[in-house]
């Protein structure tokens, strides 16, 4: 047997991987053996594979899914470096967020939960009746926010044709929205012309790979709470559309329809730097 080979074992021994990783990865194509044996399947390698399975080993040990792994090691050098810092980024983003969520869990464990919702301000709005043309979607929560800009996008773009936006865009939560639960929601953008809107969305709506629709929001007044650039992670936009609930319910007030986020509306000017959105309930 040509003496460049070795053995699993050895091999296994030398990248501090296991034979049973080994026989994984190469089953999914990630680092296959030089040579097969035909009659007893007895894996062997090159010295030369030594370094990949090393890097695979120290790869794995940042939790990197194997499919990840196979992009990396399979670009160049510079190539290969970018993709892992691009794979950090999202880890470090992903920690981020996880971090202020247990800030988050532990005073609501710790029954801290008054104190927690004591910065948000809770006000009052009234918002006339509107026509509104709306884009609808089943989504989990990891791909909300691009849906959610896209989608506006893909609205104002067609409030040409529906006379012009006639106000703030809003997101109406038609049911829960998290790793679970997909809503739906609702993306919603004002508009001036409801005739020209009905046509738009008869016209163009069977060719359209999303579901959408024009309705007349009634005139609702909105409890509400300004969320800013530095409060948006998940803990506390939860944070305050929990806040606007016990406000209400304190208030003796009740809720008369689904949670929603509006943004940029004529009433944040009076705010803070940097609104991002209102996060509110209609009520009555």
């Amino acid at each position: 047997m040509d003496e460049e080979l070795l053995t699993i074992g050895v091999f296994a021994a030398r990248t501090r991987l296991s034979p049973k990783a080994l026989r994984l990865y190469d089953r999914l194509g990630l680092l296959v053996p030089a040579y097969v044996d035909e009659v007893s399947g007895y894996r062997y390698y090159r010295a030369g594979q030594v370094e990949r399975a090393r890097l695979v080993a120290l790869l794995r040990q940042l939790d990197m899914p194997l499919a990840r792994i196979a992009e990396v090691l399979d670009a160049d050098g510079p190539e290969a470096a970018e993709r892992l810092g691009v794979y950090w980024a999202d880890v470090e983003t992903r920690v981020a967020g996880q971090r202020a969520l247990v800030a988050y869990l532990r005073g609501r464990l710790a029954e801290r939960s008054p104190e927690m919702y004591g910065e948000f301000t809770i006000e009052t709005v009234d918002v006339p009746e509107q026509v509104v043309i709306a884009e609808t979607r089943h989504t989990l929560a990891p791909e909300l926010p691009a849906w959610i800009g896209a989608s506006l996008n893909r609205l104002e773009e067609a409030a040409g044709a529906c006379g012009g936006a006639a106000g703030a865009p809003f997101v109406v939560y038609h049911a829960e929205v998290t790793m679970e639960s997909d809503g739906p929601a609702e993306c919603c953008l004002p508009v001036a012309d409801e005739a020209a809107a009905r046509v738009w969305a008869r016209e163009g709506g069977r060719a359209r790979a999303w579901q959408t629709g024009v309705r007349v929001e009634p005139a609702r007044r909105l409890a509400y709470t300004r969320i800013t650039k530095a409060q948006v992670v998940f803990p506390q936009i939860l944070a305050a559309f929990e806040a606007v609930e016990r406000w209400i319910a304190g208030q003796g007030l009740e809720q008369a329809g689904p949670p929603r986020e509006v943004y940029f509306a004529d009433w944040d000017a009076a705010g803070p730097d940097d609104p991002v959105c209102d996060v509110a309930f209609p009520v009555r």
